[in-house]
């Protein structure tokens, strides 16, 4: 299987770099099955293509999950208490409580979506649990997994994924292209030797060697890659020695283990020495990685710096590892399937992996730093869309040293600098990994110092405000014996910003202007421009004017050092200080602004602050039904988000006033009582992405929306066609095409209590009682 990840629409799946060929039966049955089951399974041995299947059973029912269809891949998962955290990550929701599976359960119970488990089966049992409890507290989820072993839930439907079929013993004449396998090596032919054909003389080689792989794709693509220097017949010869020594070393394996050990391991035999070396040694790295990794990590004893590239450009054409083209924001990334790794690693030398594990350590430990120390600066988002895509190597160097207590100070210096990553994504993730390292790294050190101060800043996020207060008091006891100006800046920091969302608005700005005033002396811009944030907070809270000077103070910290995220965040802060002193079009458009900055670099965080200030200023300025139901969407991306900050008293004051100023106006004569309760309730129940666009005017339903100006209004004329307005002549359209209300609803961004509305607005105005009577006129208006 050959993909590259692409996002289309809501959720993502792995985009199909080579031809999908043959499975019709398999994809007629996983439909059936899905008819009438949540919980699908694919089983089968390695590389008989059960990933490549569910990719395309999620792909061609998409449209059926108005809510995404969601690709989880677990192959470079270890550890099992993490699975919960992946699945949310992946969702792009932060865990609020310490238990993300609750949290995913609850985020799921008004979802109709799609997840693919991919490769479960080292985390059969974890992922028997977390599926039970998601599927019963969502009754429209549904769940797809890839795994060689069944899960064993209640309700699970199995699915055996066989190879693909092989033309009989008797067939070495005639068209044999109508079996799989066969077509499949034909294609994979034609993507090296694009010359290359069945011919007399060549058939009996292929049809043998097909039958020899026992139809296992990814065997038969590992030998149709020789076919730029072999004939069939070579690489056939070549595959009938590796199974002889296979039946002597391991006769009682299965006949399809025997054909993929086969393949793969006369692909490695292959490869030269040099080449053997660095697929062993690539081994060590988790979901992927780029040349510098590559580079950093497998040269020396036997292979040099410069000879890196070419390796892995050779590993490349043999289909041992798989290329991905870079983007404007990342370089080229490369990876190896999953059995081609676990081949890899089982090569590795008495005493090597452990060698290459601590060159991967500190590798990562670099990586922590460099992001710590230009994180601030013009490559900050692509340092946060790198670390995404790292995220499983970072794992893999934490857990390594977390499982040796003498690394334990290794696993702070890693996690420590990521403070900011693990707060803009991975929250509880990473305030788990600093207190298991904390938990076993108990000197009294820099690193633990430092270790201490990032967990006591996650800890208020996680609502764990107790051991916020503990760690930050050892904190300062360590960094009042290491003497270290950047540290005691931090820490007042942290006291300062707890003290704020206590609601004890006075000291926390003296604690916070002390701490901008002590990171300007160390040279600390990011520390300066934090506090700037946090004063400007403050000072909004109090209804001080400062408020303004602090923010613009923020932005041009921020742009001057051309930090998008940070320019964001003091957007953000321009934002609530312009609603502060009435100018709720100008809040409007910076906070706008700093909602779009933020999307690229999927900061929950930052979303959520700029949708729910967003909500204020609706809510002041056009107190009307659309404004409450930002106000109830503001609501929805804080539950995504993960965070609690909105329920601090500072800030859920704000929120309240808004709730009282649009009940005051939809509760006047003009409208009924109930209005906001319904509007509210309305915008609570919008997804994620429901919410964003209506915060940002995109919802095609906002006066002077951008979506809104694309659609033509009606003005003196001929009237449209039934009477319909623009809007509802969209709709009906969708509804001709036999979408439920819910699926235009996430069609336009739309509510689903406002595509009932509009459906009912066209029934009535066509004099029609049925979608179907609609889906005829909309066939007849086309047909003119």
């Amino acid at each position: 299987m050959r993909t590259t990840s692409t996002a289309a629409g809501r959720g993502a799946l792995p985009a199909e770099l080579t031809t999908f060929v043959g499975r019709r039966r398999e994809l007629s049955e996983a439909r059936r099955l899905f008819g009438s089951s949540r919980m699908l399974t694919l089983t089968g041995p390695g590389g008989v293509g059960k990933t490549r299947l569910a990719l395309r059973v999620a792909a061609e029912v998409r449209r059926t999950f108005p809510d995404g269809v969601w690709f989880v891949e677990l192959a470079a998962l270890q550890d099992p208490q993490l699975l919960p955290h992946t699945v949310a990550n992946t969702l792009e929701l932060r865990q609020v409580s310490p238990d993300p599976a609750t949290d995913l359960a609850a985020y799921l119970e008004q979802k109709r979506l799609l997840v693919v488990l991919d490769n479960c089966e080292h985390l059969t049992d974890a992922c028997a649990v977390l599926a039970s409890k998601l599927l019963a507290a969502a009754p429209d989820l549904r769940i797809l997994a890839t795994s060689r072993h069944v899960l064993g839930i209640e309700g699970e439907q199995i699915l055996q994924v066989p190879p693909l079929s092989v033309p009989d013993t008797e067939v070495l004449a005639g068209d044999a292209t109508h079996y799989e396998s066969v077509r499949l090596f034909l294609d994979r032919a034609a993507a090296v030797a694009p010359d290359f054909a069945i011919t007399e003389a060549n058939r009996a080689a292929v049809i043998e060697l097909c039958r020899r792989v026992d139809g296992i794709p990814l065997a038969i693509e590992l030998a149709a890659v020789w076919l730029r220097i072999l004939s069939p017949t070579q690489i056939l010869d070549r595959l009938k020695d590796r199974f002889r020594l296979l039946t002597i070393d391991r006769p009682t394996a299965p006949a399809r283990q025997q054909a993929l050990d086969a393949t793969v391991g006369w692909s490695y035999d292959l490869c030269s020495a040099e080449e053997q070396l660095m697929w062993a040694r690539l081994s060590v790295f988790s979901g992927g990685f780029d040349l510098e990794a590559a580079e950093d990590v497998c040269s020396g004893d036997g292979i040099s710096h410069s000879e890196v590239l070419n390796l892995i450009a050779s590993l490349v054409n043999k289909s041992i590892v798989v290329r991905h083209r870079a983007t404007e924001h990342s370089t080229a990334w490369y990876e190896m399937l999953e059995i081609i790794r676990q081949y890899g690693a089982q090569r590795l030398g008495e005493g090597q992996g452990r060698g290459l594990q601590v060159r991967h350590r500190d590798h990562y430990r670099s990586v922590a730093q460099r992001f710590a120390a230009e994180g601030f600066g013009p490559r900050q988002a692509d340092w946060f869309i790198r670390l995404r895509r790292e995220s499983s190597n970072v794992r893999a160097a934490l857990e390594f040293c977390l499982a040796h207590r003498s690394e334990a100070a290794a696993a702070l210096d890693i996690a420590a600098p990521l403070w900011n990553f693990w707060f803009a994504g991975y929250l509880r993730e990473g305030y788990r990994y600093l207190t298991r390292a904390l938990d076993l790294a108990t000197e009294q050190t820099s690193s633990r110092a430092y270790g201490l101060w990032a967990a006591s800043y996650l800890a208020m996020f996680a609502t764990d405000f107790d051991r916020n207060v503990t760690m930050l008091a050892e904190c300062e006891e360590i960094a009042a014996r290491l003497d270290d100006d950047l540290l005691h800046a931090r820490i007042k920091e942290c006291r300062g910003q707890a003290t704020l969302y206590r609601g004890d608005l006075p000291d926390a700005i003296e604690l916070l202007d002390q701490a901008r005033r002590e990171f300007r002396a160390v040279g600390d811009p990011l520390g300066e421009f934090d506090t700037l944030i946090l004063l400007t907070a403050g000072t909004f809270f109090l209804d001080d004017p400062r408020a303004d000077e602090f923010s613009r103070d923020a932005l041009a910290l921020a742009e001057q050092h051309g930090a998008q995220s940070s320019t964001a965040y003091a957007l953000w802060a321009v934002g609530i200080a312009q609603w502060r002193a009435g100018h709720f079009d100008e809040a409007t458009r910076s906070l706008r602004k700093s909602v779009r900055l933020f999307q690229p670099m999927k900061d929950l965080t930052g979303i959520s602050f700029g949708v729910q200030a967003l909500s204020w200023c609706a809510a002041f300025a056009s107190p009307d039904e659309r404004a409450a139901r930002l106000l109830g969407a503001s609501q929805a991306v804080w539950r995504t988000s993960g965070t609690k900050v909105d329920e601090t008293t500072a800030y859920s004051v704000f929120d309240r006033r808004s709730e009282d100023a649009l009940r005051a106006a939809l509760g006047s004569a003009k409208f009924e009582s109930t209005r906001f309760e319904e509007a509210f309730a309305e915008g609570a129940s919008y997804s994620f992405d429901q919410a964003v666009a209506l915060a940002l005017g995109d919802d095609g339903d906002a006066p002077g929306s951008e979506a809104a100006a694309t659609t033509p209004a009606r003005g003196p004329g001929p009237e449209a066609p039934g009477g319909l307005t623009p809007r509802e002549r969209e709709v009906a359209g969708l509804l001709a095409e036999g979408l439920t209300n819910r699926e235009i609803a996430a069609r336009l961004v739309i509510s689903q209590r406002t595509a009932e509305t509009h459906v009912d607005h066209i029934l009535a105005k066509l004099g029609m009682t049925s979608r179907a009577q609609v889906a005829s006129w909309v066939a007849e208006q086309q047909a003119r």
